[in-house]
């Protein structure tokens, strides 16, 4: 009996996953610098020829987490009322987020991101995750209000991004408080003037 497509990308979810996984935790175990594209297919048991199926280099690999939990948000985004203020919609999306996937923090994904700031590579690659996205929200923000233009939408959208980046590499250095709660701070601290405001 032929597998429905349904399965079938399920079963990719589940190997792209799984490769994902084995990059974070050979990263946590020797180094990022250590890792090769051979080890993480190792690791998830698969062949190198099906890692390159899936991702086009380690980077990529380790960054996965990201790039689904940003697919995520831009759900949650579409999922609020229309009439929504943008910013709040925003906020609102990320808070949702944070509560559906930050539970105890995965031990890979922190060893991860207390590499990025040192590894230019894996910064570029983390922006270059981010600036895939950052299109898609700068669409739904200028749906959202019609007296919206074009670059305050994209505006909008970087510095929300950046708003993000910032405030959980913020709570990796100082881990005292929940990242919810740095993550209310810091969209409170770089919320937009008002749209029609006064000069």
């Amino acid at each position: 009996m032929d597998e429905g497509p349904g399965l079938r990308e399920r079963k990719k979810a589940a190997t792209r996953q799984a490769l994902h996984e084995a990059a974070l935790r050979l990263a946590a175990e020797h180094g990022f610098e250590r890792v090769t594209v051979e080890a993480i297919a190792d690791a998830a048991d698969v062949s190198r020829r099906t890692f390159s199926n899936y991702f086009s280099s380690k980077e990529e690999a380790f960054f996965h987490g990201d790039s689904a939990r940003l697919r995520r948000m831009l759900e949650l985004l579409r999922e609020r009322p229309a009439g929504e203020d943008p910013w709040t919609a925003l906020g609102a999306a990320a808070e949702q987020l944070t509560a559906e996937v930050r539970g105890e923090p995965d031990p890979g994904w922190l060893a991860l991101r207390r590499r990025v700031r040192a590894h230019p590579v894996l910064l570029a690659h983390q922006v270059a995750a981010y600036t895939v996205v950052e299109r898609e929200l700068a669409a739904e923000i200028a749906r959202r209000g019609p007296g919206s233009t074009a670059l305050r939408a994209r505006v909008l959208a970087a510095t929300f991004l950046t708003t993000l980046r910032v405030a959980t590499q913020h709570w990796i250095e100082h881990p005292e408080g929940t990242l919810l709660a740095v993550l209310r701070e810091a969209l409170t601290a770089a919320a937009p003037a008002p749209e029609h405001g006064g000069r």
